[in-house]
């Protein structure tokens, strides 16, 4: 084999190893989930087929964390609404699989509704029954 040719084999091989070696550093759908906080007291999970984990939801009233989880392969965001008005200054985004996000709100007693907000996910709704 001639020292050009020893070479290129080399350089593609070695090119194989870097290929293969960074993609299993991260990023894919195998990508460990992070935790959420164990003081946790609602979890909402969004799941492939762009839905939500469940239909209904509950929560004790008062200061509430939230914690939002992304086992579906495209972004979720999750707002909570009373009576078809949104919460201000609160939202949750999970950008890919995997990811997480927490936020405290405070919920009085009564029915609220749970939306991810992403253009297309319109479907993405379930009861939040605080009492």
């Amino acid at each position: 084999m001639t020292p050009q040719k020893f070479l290129r084999r080399s350089a593609s091989a070695l090119a194989v190893v870097a290929a293969v070696t960074l993609g299993a550093c991260g990023g894919g759908d195998s990508a460990p989930t992070d935790t959420l906080p164990a003081e946790i007291g609602l979890t909402v999970t969004a799941v492939p087929s762009i839905r939500w984990d469940a239909a209904d939801y509950t929560a004790s009233a008062g200061d509430v964390l939230v914690g939002l989880v992304n086992k579906d392969s495209v972004r979720h965001t999750l707002i909570i609404a009373k009576d078809g008005t949104k919460i201000p200054d609160f939202k949750l985004v999970a950008g890919k699989k995997g990811a997480i996000d927490s936020g405290n709100i405070t919920l009085e007693a009564g029915t609220y509704q749970l939306l991810c907000d992403v253009p297309g996910h319109q479907n993405m709704k379930a009861t939040l029954t605080v009492s």
